[in-house]
């Protein structure tokens, strides 16, 4: 239904850059699954990342707002997830499983890094990906 990536300038990113994904749902009937995308580098300094999510109906409405910690890297082994190359790895994160959008219209999500520094280096690029469950 919708995939979009934000680039990170200078491969920091500020609590203040809380890039907002638009997307349409035109069927309320249907459920969604909502992933969270991240491209970092292997000079990340930490195994995990916190941000926060808001998601907003047509009308203005919270439809949610939560909390996620997202493994990057293997805390143990500090192996990194997802698939990558060389230094530069994206990882696609299931967060928000079997949503229902009451709504007909543009939504909009907010994410927000929660991490103690700021900015945070060596993340790239942050996105959403909203995909239709099939019945």
């Amino acid at each position: 239904v919708y995939e979009q990536n934000v680039e990170m300038p200078d491969k920091n990113w500020t609590v203040d850059n809380a890039p907002v994904f638009e997307f349409a749902i035109e069927d309320t009937t249907k459920r969604y699954n909502v992933y969270f995308n991240v491209r970092y580098s292997l000079a990340y300094d930490y195994y995990n990342l916190y941000l926060q999510h808001r998601l907003t109906a047509p009308d203005s409405s919270q439809v949610s707002s939560s909390l996620h910690e997202l493994h990057l890297m293997d805390a143990k082994t500090g192996k990194p997830e997802g698939k990558g190359s060389s230094d530069i790895y994206d990882m696609q994160s299931l967060v928000l499983e079997g949503v229902a959008f009451p709504q007909v219209g543009t939504y909009r999500l907010q994410l927000t890094q929660y991490m103690r520094r700021d900015p945070l280096p060596n993340i790239l690029a942050v996105g959403v990906r909203v995909e239709e469950i099939a019945n």
